[in-house]
């Protein structure tokens, strides 16, 4: 058994990111050892197929390219879980704006924001990062790996620009924020 094949098995066979680390435990090898195979499994999958290696909140997935991603959303259409509008705009605001409290995403939406959160919460989207240090101490929330994960990032850093002009858009970068979630794909 080589060391490619045996990361390609580890990959194919995880539901989320694997860390370099985490793929050098599991075989026995040194990191140094796992990044080669990880380079040549990536040039064996760059010839053809349908699968390629993604960097993904710091660790490794195989996933599927995004040439597919018409034919697998068509596929999928009846399992898909999308998000509403309200809960895309609540979760913009959280990625460009966090930590941020419950009360500040109100503030921008200008409408009660409870239920959203709670939502994002249960998707596992967004989580509890902490405590403002402010009156009442309001809890502070901010995204999860399994954000970056659903939205094929490496780290926020990677958010695309936000695109001026839309209201909510414009209250966000009032605040300081500098990207935008591409709301449209995925509004139901």
């Amino acid at each position: 058994m080589n060391i490619v094949d045996s990361v390609h098995a580890l990959l194919f066979v995880a539901s989320e990111p694997v860390d370099l680390r985490q793929l050098a435990q599991s075989l026995g090898a040194s990191e140094g050892q796992v990044e080669q195979a990880l380079d040549v499994l990536q040039r064996n999958l760059n010839r053809e197929g349908p699968i390629e290696l993604v960097r993904i909140a710091g660790g490794y997935q195989l996933c599927t390219r995004r040439e597919f991603t018409d034919l697998i959303a068509n596929f999928l259409r009846p399992q898909r879980n999308r998000l509403s509008r309200s809960l895309l705009e609540v979760l913009a605001i959280v990625a460009y704006r966090q930590p941020i409290t419950v009360g500040e995403i109100d503030r921008i939406r200008g409408v009660q924001s409870d239920y959203s959160v709670r939502s994002l919460v249960d998707r596992r989207l967004i989580h509890e990062v902490g405590r403002k240090p402010a009156p009442g101490r309001p809890v502070l929330y901010g995204t999860t790996a399994e954000f970056l994960h659903q939205f094929h990032l490496d780290s926020l850093e990677e958010l695309p620009p936000v695109e001026r002009g839309g209201s909510l858009l414009d209250a966000v970068l009032s605040e300081g924020a500098e990207a935008r979630l591409p709301m449209d794909d995925l509004v139901s």
